[in-house]
């Protein structure tokens, strides 16, 4: 396995050359047009809302321009090998989360971009996230470029170790916070503060938050204008037919589970930054003791990928998949790739009829169940280098999930030519970002772009 991973390898870089990584050429484009493009298909009252969490910082427009990156990286050299992708692999996408058996648990956590891709995208989305977070804390050049190449030799340096692995210890493979606690490098105090804050984040303490007891005895959730708030489109006879077919997706154990919970209320709920504007429902499940379950159920479009990077082709199987389930399944299936241990209760429901007539795809997932994250506006540059290399590590691991990664772990070698080049190259994509924030500041000066902030 190990020769022929060289040999795969050795060819490789007789097609690109780990240094050609680095060469930096963007195709032509006008970044406030491809956000006015994606907001043709939002809800038009949230548009300002997206566009005003962009305005924070250029690494908030870097968190929400999936899109623009994958146009950017569309026709950039590669070497030809597809992965199941992240295709939004940044730094803010990674954090803690319950296992089913309740260990917390790090690793990727966002895969509504996923689709078959070549491997470079992610290791660039990654990498040119971990400088531009740097700037966005001040750190010097330096730092920032240490930090960023802390990711890509991770990377390169798991991925290397994984293929020394079977395939079935691959899959196994992955990080748990006692493992990072234990770890004298680790930054003990705040990885273990962040668990513990996790664990408190249940369904428990969301009905405390977000609901209030009504008349008829049940709980419902509270408006939060524009946040969260309650819709006229449909009634909770209609949520609840919706619900119905979303059981039809899950395991035999889990959807004999929810069989024993009732859907008693619904609202619409804003989400992130590049998804503001996506339909995403938070449903309120109350079982048979009167214990609360929150759902989420987020819209899937197509990803940026297929859209934006104009891949050409995937496996059958995924076409075929998507075609008969809708995008929701994607992701879902993505993220059962992609991740070490995934929500037992992901699900999707296909073709929901939508508040302006089409029809859309969304997938589901417990809301909030135990799921934490750094907040990186904290990190010092050493606390920012370690993160960045786990992150690193948790790519590596996602990627080795697909059959043909053994041709990059291969075409990496043990050397840093790659690791520098990309490095080289992350530094120009941040100056590019920041230039399509200044872009963004001026579309919005001039009523171009309609904003909000403070939201």
């Amino acid at each position: 396995m190990i020769d022929a991973r060289r040999s795969a390898g050795k060819a490789a870089r007789e097609t690109l050359s780990r240094k050609a990584q680095g060469a930096f050429a963007l195709p032509e484009r006008d970044p406030v047009a491809v956000i006015e493009a994606q907001n043709t298909t939002r809800l038009q009252t949230l548009v300002p809302i997206r566009v005003g969490r962009m305005l924070e910082s250029p690494f908030a427009l870097y968190r929400g321009s999936a899109a623009m990156m994958a146009h950017d990286l569309a026709d950039s050299p590669v070497t030809g090998c597809q992965v199941i992708a992240s295709g939004d692999a940044h730094l803010a996408n990674f954090g803690l989360f319950a296992s089913p058996e309740r260990r917390m648990l790090f690793d990727l956590n966002d895969f509504d971009e996923a689709y078959p891709a070549p491997w470079e995208w992610d290791v660039r989305r990654l990498a040119a996230s971990v400088w531009i977070h740097g700037r966005a804390n001040s750190y010097t050049e330096a730092q920032c470029a240490d930090a960023t190449g802390a990711a890509v030799r991770t990377y390169r340096n798991t991925l290397s170790a994984l293929f020394q692995l079977t395939a079935t210890e691959r899959y196994y493979f992955q990080e748990e916070t006692d493992v990072l606690e234990h770890d004298p490098r680790a930054q003990k105090q705040r990885i273990r503060a962040i668990a513990e804050k996790a664990r408190k984040r249940t369904s428990e303490q969301v009905l405390r938050k977000l609901t209030t007891m009504e008349e008829d005895g049940k709980p419902h959730i509270v408006d939060q204008f524009p946040v969260i708030r309650h819709s006229t489109k449909y009634d909770l006879g209609r949520i609840t037919e919706l619900y119905l077919l979303y059981l039809d997706t899950l395991r035999a154990d889990i959807r004999l589970l929810l069989t024993q919970y009732e859907v008693v209320d619904y609202a619409m709920r804003i989400v992130g930054v590049g998804s503001v504007g996506t339909r995403c429902w938070l449903l309120l499940l109350q079982g048979p003791a009167g214990e609360p379950l929150f759902l989420q159920a987020k819209e899937a479009p197509r990803s940026v990928l297929e859209t934006h990077g104009k891949v050409a082709t995937a496996p059958d199987s995924i076409i075929r998949a998507v075609a008969k389930n809708g995008q929701g399944s994607r992701v879902v299936g993505a993220q059962r790739i992609l991740q070490a241990q995934s929500d037992p209760f992901l699900g999707w429901v296909r073709g929901v009829e939508g508040d302006d007539g089409l029809r859309r795809d969304f997938y589901l997932r417990q809301f909030r169940d135990m799921k934490g994250s750094v907040d990186l506006q904290t990190l010092e540059p050493a606390q920012s280098m370690k993160y960045a290399a786990l992150c690193g590590t948790m790519l590596a691991r996602a990627h080795s999930q697909s059959p043909g990664s053994a041709f990059v772990a291969g075409y990496l070698g043990n050397g840093e030519t790659f690791d520098l080049a990309i490095t080289a190259w992350a530094r120009l994509y941040a100056d590019q970002s920041e230039k399509d924030y200044d872009a963004l500041r001026a579309a919005v000066k001039t009523g171009r772009l309609p904003a909000e902030t403070g939201l």
